[in-house]
């Protein structure tokens, strides 16, 4: 057996985000080295307690972690109380943690890993905005050339945007940083609004969770009936987007997954059009590619994966 694919999380815990960490522990393919927080969904006081709570729910307390920037790097903060409810992971009564904060920065944690680990060993598994990675690239740009991939989810092309028209929350809100990452030459993996709505938490889908009948398995499914409950309303779709586990679904299972490579470029001064993610799918213009853009999924497989995962913790 290979070893372990070495993993940062950088994360800000809504439902989604949470049940992509417990994916990636309940796997013994991935080596969590740490979780970062960064505000975004809720603030940051709130994303890093509720890593923690979540890394407490799958019962590994001695998982690392750190909280990162609250704030964007050049704009007010945007949270997403409305989707994801005051405390980011409301539906089920989740104890407060006992495991610490741990007392470095989340950007110094990254930059200090990627130093210290061989290159082209670390992935970095982005759910949220991309601040803190742009903040580590700011501060030792000589870490792009140590990083395996950037796996992140974010954007969208056909399908548009969920916050503006255009843009895609976790891209919205620090479109700056994004800017920067997808300029970075790090190779990078994209998750846009087109292949995660099509991962639909339906009512049949969560039954099939629910019958595990483990502490974990009631949290998620009491998640995801929260999280649900917006995107069927402003869609009219049987279920909620699972956003964030296919970060995680991907690296354990990427055949379940196809897309093309692209160029991807982010808006930063348009009004209009202001973290919008510009992917040039059909190849019109010569920028060079710089991600795999993933577009389709084998939901029923990936609700497989997800579902056998879950019964492990």
């Amino acid at each position: 057996m290979s070893e372990p694919i070495k993993i940062i999380i950088d994360t800000d815990p809504g439902q989604d985000d949470a049940v992509a960490i417990l994916l990636a522990l309940a796997s013994d393919r991935l080596n969590v080295l740490g979780i970062t927080a960064v505000a975004g969904n809720v603030p940051l006081a709130l994303t890093e307690k509720n890593a923690r709570k979540i890394c407490e729910l799958a019962r590994k307390p001695g998982t690392r972690v750190y909280a990162g920037a609250k704030s964007p790097m050049e704009r007010p903060l945007v949270t997403a109380e409305y989707v994801h409810g005051k405390s980011g992971l409301d539906g089920p009564q989740l104890p407060e943690p006992d495991m610490p904060l741990q007392p470095l920065h989340g950007v110094d944690f990254i930059v200090e890993t990627l130093l210290a680990e061989p290159a082209g060993e670390v992935t970095i598994c982005a759910l949220g905005p991309l601040t803190n990675l742009a903040l580590a690239l700011q501060q030792a740009p000589q870490i792009a050339e140590r990083v395996r991939q950037i796996v992140l989810m974010g954007g969208g092309f056909f399908e548009g945007g969920n916050v503006t028209p255009a843009a895609e929350f976790n891209i919205y809100v620090d479109p700056e940083a994004a800017k920067m990452v997808f300029a970075s030459g790090i190779p990078i993996v994209m998750m846009p609004l087109d292949v995660t709505h099509k991962v639909l938490t339906t009512r049949s889908r969560l039954d099939v969770i629910g019958k595990l009948a483990t502490p974990v398995s009631k949290a998620v499914v009491e998640l995801l009936e929260f999280f649900e409950r917006y995107d069927e309303s402003k869609y009219g779709i049987e279920g909620g987007p699972l956003h964030d586990p296919t970060v995680i679904a991907w690296l354990l299972q990427p055949d379940l997954f196809s897309g093309r490579y692209c160029n991807v470029e982010i808006e930063t001064q348009s009004p209009l059009t202001e973290g919008m993610t510009v992917v040039d799918w059909w190849q019109v213009t010569d920028r060079p590619h710089n991600a795999l853009v993933i577009r389709d999924v084998d939901a029923d497989g990936f609700f497989a994966l997800l579902t056998d995962h879950l019964s492990r913790l």
